[in-house]
């Protein structure tokens, strides 16, 4: 799999969020996910987001690595 187009600043860019590293930070510090709730499932995406991320995810797209990466931030 090839992310080297892909940055987390780009992932947050195809979500249409916010995307400088500060406002990634604050997305992160702000939106915390419990264990049990699946990425795709937390309440703040809207359906277009939902529906990348698990599509993303189900497919194992080139944003898949970026996704689990953003999952584990949200963890911490």
């Amino acid at each position: 799999m090839d992310t080297s187009k892909h940055s987390m600043n780009t992932l947050f860019d195809q979500l249409g969020l916010p995307s400088s590293d500060s406002q990634i930070e604050q997305f992160v510090s702000n939106h915390k996910l419990d264990n049990s709730l699946k990425l795709a499932d937390a309440p703040f995406w809207s359906n277009a987001q939902r529906h990348f991320i698990s599509e993303s995810l189900a497919e194992d797209a080139d944003w898949a690595e970026l996704i689990d990466i953003l999952d584990a931030q949200l963890r911490h």
